[in-house]
């Protein structure tokens, strides 16, 4: 047995040994972080249109979906698989499969679209006023959320509704004949080509594509002002358009940065059974399961981070009960 099988296989023990105690800590602060960003966006109080309110809530939405399916429902009984062994009789794992495969894609899809609907906003003035409103969102989100189903439902096929209580690679028992087929392989390929790795590129491509404009206006809007103008350096649409794009670009940076491990390994390894083996740690893909997961869990903090109203509204979220708490004492 090699050296470097055994550093690779003593890390992996380390990462098993970290995610026992990672997975339940994320999924105890996941779950009330979501709901509280749901409850908060969805007052609309915090000085964002009602159309990115939408797109902000259904992500928060999908999140929580994820954090209690995947995470909840499949990571932390895969780390604790000896006292979560009565599974293995619950015959539901292909139907499992379907939903987390769906709310996986919701949440990343989701992500897609509230990129493209800030690039609208910001770069094709023409659109704006009839691509970016409440109704438009809805509809999107809805469409997203139809064919993410739809796209999914071949899972409860290629799995038996047998839990195999493990990553390596699915966590469903697949039939040796399913496993073993091209078919098989190219489909599941597919599946992971288009989330996460077209979502990926996608966000890439129109965050690029918004800096370039915003580079071109503001170029643009310092020649018209110039400082022969005798106004202030200062220009407060630019500096409100920059407030505006913060968020997005947070946002967009957070999920390549969370997910880019994930991406990857997905489609590393798919390309294996394709005949074009790369060498990938069992590890590394361990890994890209921690981060992809702890990205359903930090919107909240950006939010918090980048909103001011959010900040006072989730301030009088925790004042209040606290001031009803004194209130019963006395």
């Amino acid at each position: 047995m090699s050296l470097s099988y055994m550093i690779k296989l003593q890390i992996l023990w380390a990462l098993n040994d970290i995610q026992k105690i990672y997975f339940p800590i994320l999924a105890a602060f996941g779950v009330p972080v979501n709901v509280v960003t749901i409850v908060i966006m969805s007052r609309g109080k915090c000085g964002l249109s009602k159309c990115v309110t939408r797109y902000l809530v259904a992500m928060a939405a999908a999140d929580l979906l994820v954090v209690i399916i995947d995470l909840i429902l499949r990571q932390i009984p895969i780390v604790y698989r000896e006292q979560f062994s009565f599974l293995r009789v619950i015959r539901m794992c292909n139907i499992h499969a379907v939903l987390l495969y769906a709310v996986t894609d919701c949440s990343v899809w989701f992500t897609v679209t509230f990129t493209f609907d800030r690039f609208v906003a910001i770069c094709c003035q023409k659109l704006k006023t009839k691509y970016c409103t409440e109704k438009t969102a809805a509809l999107v989100l809805g469409t997203v959320t139809v064919l993410s189903g739809l796209k999914n439902i071949f899972w409860y096929f290629l799995h038996t509704n047998e839990y195999w209580l493990s990553n390596s690679p699915w966590f469903c028992r697949v039939p040796p004949i399913v496993a073993h087929s091209l078919v098989w392989t190219v489909t599941e390929l597919m599946h992971y080509v288009l989330t996460p790795f077209i979502p990926f590129l996608l966000i890439v491509l129109f965050n690029v594509l918004t800096v370039r404009h915003i580079v071109v206006a503001s170029r643009a809007r310092r020649r018209i002002r110039g400082p022969s103008s005798g106004e202030s350096p200062s220009d407060p649409e630019m500096e409100n358009r920059r407030k505006s794009i913060v968020l997005l670009f947070v946002i967009s940076g957070n999920f390549i940065l969370l997910w880019v491990v994930f991406t990857a390994c997905s489609i590393l390894r798919r390309l294996d059974y394709l005949g074009y083996p790369v060498p990938l740690p069992t590890f590394v893909t361990e890994i890209g399961f921690m981060l992809q997961l702890l990205s359903c869990c930090t919107n909240t903090f950006i939010y918090a981070v980048t909103q001011r109203k959010f900040r006072e509204e989730l301030r009088n979220g925790v004042k209040y009960p606290l001031a009803m708490m004194v209130k019963l004492i006395r």
